[in-house]
């Protein structure tokens, strides 16, 4: 298997290398011919990624976010990466579905349409069945053999990333590609086991029950490679037609589907990587369904916090506030300009802030961060390609059925529910008993100092210095201290206890 990958691999990069040669050979003539060429690049690249197979699209997916690391005509066209194939024969998946089910599998089920998959992905298909009790259901089949296959696939990209990373250490000082590759492999595994994907979707049905109208499809029985969940009614945004909904549900949908994003983002730190418009199903007057969570993320406090604060500065037009939480998402290099990325977001920041709020693309945003912080020298988390991917989609998926709703609007909306649960949080017993333990160890690296200064007073030799600052406070100071970074957090605890205790008080 190792060698017939790498041989592909080897064969679909030395061909993309054979046109470049060819192209270079030409000569372009004015910014025409430029554009064309650098649209068939793109299609190369997309088609290049969807021969080598579902682990190469998923990768060429989160890649179309980052316009930090491809040019923009190439992100364009990966935007357009879909992870289909055509459908495999009913043979080889009924071989499958009767190691994983028994021989007897039939058995469990009334009817079962063997004839036509609802869907040909290629890393499982999904057919339409009615169990023996009546229940219309969706079983959804991993393809025989691509668990190894993509286990392959990712030895091949680890090696090629580290060989990367050796080759070009500047730029891998500011790109962990390691770490993002990490992110993506992190997110595939558990379409590979769909036991793991059966447990997303209970964690998310559990958490969705707080947004009205919201739901996920129950789960019937899960192994490692066949899942059996409820058939959600309607149909995929995709294929839905707005006319069918009226204004007040089409907005209802819309700010149901935005609730839930910023409810994984900001309080559960858990979200959905992958809500196109093919996943969410919709029907009149019934609920709006989140399918296919195998691809998921999952952010620590820290990272969740300082992304609110990002969106929250762009929303209130605060570049500083923006430049300052984007920064805390990861970390400036040796070389970094952050004053450089302070006066462009001075720039970008009031720009954004000015596009109507029915138009501005949060997805679009995190990517222009991106791009300009990693022209900077300022290594970002590698979370952050997975989140502009998740956020892109759910936007997407919200015009089909409502263009008009503002997603800025709606995260205003739930800013104090963010902060209430904050709050919340800070004040947990768990949460209390980490603060004290942060505050004895501040202590017990404080008090040797304190006595060191109080037998300095008692001697009456304590010598005061003053030395010239030189230099401005830059985010490479905020950086630094990790005290300030946890009184940050802490304050915005104390915020969002606040501003509970006034809801309540008014209440």
């Amino acid at each position: 298997m190792l060698a017939e990958r790498g041989r592909l691999l080897l064969t679909v990069v030395g061909e993309l290398l054979a046109a470049e040669v060819c192209a270079a050979g030409t000569r372009i003539r004015g910014p025409d011919e430029r554009a064309r060429r650098e649209r068939q690049r793109a299609l190369r690249i997309r088609t290049a990624l969807e021969r080598l197979g579902p682990l190469y699209v998923k990768a060429g997916q989160v890649l179309s976010t980052r316009e930090d690391l491809v040019p923009p005509a190439v992100a364009r066209e990966l935007e357009s990466l879909h992870d289909r194939a055509a459908p495999c024969p009913f043979d080889r998946m009924s071989a499958v579905l009767e190691a994983e089910l028994g021989p007897d599998w039939r058995r469990r089920f009334r009817h079962f349409d063997t004839e036509r998959p609802l869907g040909c992905a290629s890393i499982a298909q999904a057919y339409a069945a009615v169990l023996d009790d009546g229940r219309s259901v969706v079983v959804k089949v991993q393809r025989p053999g691509i668990a190894a296959q993509m286990t392959t696939d990712m030895r091949l990209l680890r090696g090629m990333t580290r060989t990367l990373a050796r080759r070009t250490p500047v730029l891998s000082e500011t790109i962990d590609f390691e770490a993002m590759l990490a992110v993506i492999f992190e997110a595939v595994r558990n379409e590979l086991d769909l036991t793991l994907e059966a447990a997303n979707m209970d964690e998310a049905r559990a958490a969705v029950t707080a947004v009205p109208g919201i739901d996920v499809p129950g789960v019937v029985h899960a192994t490692e490679r066949v899942l059996i969940q409820r058939r959600a009614p309607g149909t995929s945004v995709r294929d839905a037609d707005p006319a069918a909904f009226d204004d007040a549900e089409r907005e209802r949908v819309g700010t149901g589907l935005l609730t839930v994003m910023y409810q994984g983002y900001f309080i559960d730190h858990r979200f959905h990587a992958d809500p196109h418009p093919g996943n969410v199903f919709v029907c009149p007057g019934g609920p709006t369904t989140l399918i296919d969570w195998g691809m998921i993320g999952r952010l620590d406090r820290h990272l969740s916090s300082t992304l609110l604060m990002t969106l929250l500065g762009l929303a209130n037009n605060d570049a500083h506030a923006v430049a300052r939480a984007w920064s805390e998402m990861g970390r400036p290099t040796p070389w970094a300009d952050i004053g450089a990325f302070e006066q462009d977001m001075s720039v970008v920041v009031p720009r954004l802030a000015s596009i109507p709020l029915d138009r501005l693309r949060f997805g679009a945003s995190l990517a222009t961060l991106l791009r300009l912080s990693t022209r900077r020298g300022i290594r970002t988390n590698p979370m952050i390609g997975l989140l502009g991917k998740s956020f892109a989609n759910m936007e997407g998926t919200v015009r089909h059925l409502a263009p008009h709703l503002s997603a800025t609007d709606v995260l205003v909306r739930q800013t104090g529910r963010v902060l209430g649960e904050y709050a919340a949080q800070s004040l947990s017993q768990q949460q209390l008993g980490f603060t004290a333990l942060q505050l004895l160890s501040g202590l017990e690296t404080l008090l040797p100092h304190a006595r060191a200064v109080g037998r300095s007073l008692s001697g009456g030799d304590l010598t005061l210095q003053h030395t010239a600052v030189t230099r401005p406070f830059s985010l490479v100071d905020h950086r630094s201290s990790a005290r300030i970074r946890r009184a940050e957090h802490h304050l915005l605890g104390a915020a969002a206890l606040v501003w509970l205790l006034r809801r309540r008080g008014r209440g």
